[in-house]
């Protein structure tokens, strides 16, 4: 394996340093005030709720990043959500941040909620609800408030994941106000604090619209709702007390048959120990063998890897092959980034029996293989995972007249209709078709995460920059405009850097395309621990694939 020199640990310090930045939530004043009402931050609450020594498993820290300038932005989104340990169980844990405007929602507050409730919903994991918000952000309501994907989505999951018995319970640690009252009412379990708020219409509305003058505590506080209204199960002095309730109420819920494929999973086996940023670029910029990061990630370094590679010799731009992962069997599906040599079959042009294929671009036979695979994946009920470090698929004459697009569409139709559990790492480029082929976020994956080097769009940053002021230059020569070549560098630089912005990983983080972006070197134990939350649904549908392309 050759080793490579790259810019790994500034991407990495910079990482760290926007995380940092981003956990500040609405900065060091905001987080006094919370304390100064004898409240925890939302982190704070997390970590003192689970297990002690467990890890939280943070998703989705970098929503809304650089968004909003107009209102000041919106750090993680105003809430905190993540998987945790919680009396040895995993639990999606939701958290509004009170620092960040009051833990009012934005649109993509909202999304963030439900995308988490999502992940809770398709694995069977349990929820959390650690509530102190001031409900929609009024200057943004008609981007909140009606849309099917919108605010009222969120009550929408909370009643479908009750009907499905998927234990859901919420802690009133603060505001709790319109609309946002209806979620923690309709959980298994209602926590009030002292001093919290919980009504549709706080006393200042109240007064506004009916004339009634009536304080917080008399209107919706702990003590009028446990003795009165009868709406909160359980009434606690303050955080600390209510986090403890939350915790022994953990420990008595009953715990469904784990998934099929957790049923076969036996005692984990070290991964080989390769630092992935000497093998992987920050940039792109080196080959490399994909079957090394492979072994970095699956068990079995005393032994050889497990990894048991599945028609080697064919398609080789996609590597697949079964593996066990935290003692678990999958599947993986991944891009070779090697240039390969490929033999032609005969009769084609005479003296010509090789071909060379560029590694990260999908070929026919790539695909032909690939969605055999996920088929082969589903009939054993394996989970799948992707590790996307992808061009596209191969264009030109002889890639359409060898059927690019109808294999391409044979690989998009299986990852559509499979059922096993699929989850996505994206390691480099994850660019147009190609990203799609490759589980991308619109065929519903389990889990996406991705590493800092990923860069995401739907082509390459030159080609599109050009392609881009093309079309600019096409409109100006319309209009009668002849640029000279020193605005034309103006125009591609400009072209090229807001491309470049919409490419870096932390943009596609703060709309939510991806889940997480990860550390290279903490990719093993996150996928584990994702595959702990999948193992927590023991149902599967049936395999269905409609129209099939031969």
């Amino acid at each position: 394996m050759t080793t490579i020199k790259s810019a790994w640990p500034e991407v990495l310090d910079r990482l760290n340093t926007d995380l940092s930045a981003v956990r500040q939530g609405g900065g060091k004043k905001a987080v006094e005030r919370q304390h100064a009402k004898n409240r925890l931050t939302a982190r704070e609450r997390v970590a003192a709720l689970i297990d002690p020594g467990s890890s939280f498993d943070e998703l989705m820290t970098f929503a809304g990043w650089d968004m909003y300038p107009e209102a000041g932005g919106c750090p993680s989104g105003g809430v905190v959500t993540g998987i945790g340990q919680v009396a040895g169980r995993p639990w999606m844990i939701i958290a509004n941040d009170a620092t960040v405007k009051a833990g009012a929602f934005f649109p993509i507050t909202a999304k963030k909620v439900i995308r988490a409730q999502t992940i809770a919903f398709e694995n069977r994991v349990p929820i959390i609800y650690l509530v102190d918000s001031a409900g929609v952000y009024l200057p943004m309501q008609d981007e909140i408030f009606p849309d099917q994907d919108d605010f009222g989505r969120v009550f929408y999951l909370n009643a479908r994941m009750s009907a499905a018995g998927i234990p859901q319970m919420s802690a009133i640690m603060g505001n709790c106000v319109a609309g946002g009252a209806y979620l923690p009412v309709m959980c298994d379990t209602l926590i009030m604090t002292e001093g919290s708020g919980l009504y549709l219409a706080g006393p200042a509305l109240v007064r506004a619209a009916i004339g009634q003058v009536v304080d917080s505590e008399e209107l919706g506080g702990a003590q009028m709702h446990a003795e009165i209204a009868g709406t909160v199960d359980y009434r606690e002095p303050d955080d600390a007390a209510a986090l403890t309730r939350l915790r022994r109420l953990a420990e008595l819920y009953a715990q469904a048959q784990p998934a099929l494929f957790a049923r076969k999973r036996i005692e984990a086996t070290d991964s080989a120990a390769l630092d992935l940023t000497t093998l992987v670029s920050s940039d792109g910029s080196a080959t490399y063998d994909v079957r090394e990061l492979i072994r970095g990630l699956v068990d079995g370094a005393e032994n050889g890897s497990s990894f048991q590679e599945f028609k080697q010799g064919y398609g080789e731009t996609i590597v697949c092959g079964f593996a066990r992962l935290g003692g678990y069997p999958v599947g993986l599906v991944a891009n070779q980034r090697t240039v390969i040599k490929k033999r032609l079959k005969s009769g084609g042009v005479p003296g010509l029996n090789t071909r060379i294929e560029v590694g990260g671009v999908i070929y026919g036979d790539s695909a032909d293989k690939a969605a055999r695979f996920v088929l082969d994946a589903n009939q054993a009920g394996i989970p799948l995972i992707f590790l996307s470090d992808v061009t596209g698929f191969m264009v030109g004459r002889d890639s359409e007249q060898e059927g690019i697009i109808r294999r391409g569409a044979k690989l998009v139709n299986a990852i559509s209709n499979s059922v096993v559990p699929r989850l996505t790492v994206i390691t480099g480029g994850s660019f147009g078709a190609g990203h799609y082929a490759m589980n991308g976020k619109a065929f519903g994956p389990r889990f996406i995460f991705a590493w800092p080097s990923a860069r995401y769009a739907v082509m390459s940053g030159n080609a599109a920059a050009k392609t881009l002021l093309d079309i600019q230059l096409a409109a100006l020569k319309r209009a009668g405009h002849e640029p000279d070549d020193e605005e034309l560098k103006r125009l591609y630089d400009e072209v090229k850097a807001k491309y470049d912005t919409e490419l870096d990983p932390r943009y596609a983080a703060a709309r939510l395309w991806v889940d997480e972006i990860i550390e290279p070197h903490a990719t093993r134990e996150r996928l584990i621990r994702a595959l702990d939350a999948c193992a927590q649904n023991p149902q599967q549908d049936e395999l269905k694939l409609g129209v099939f392309q031969v």
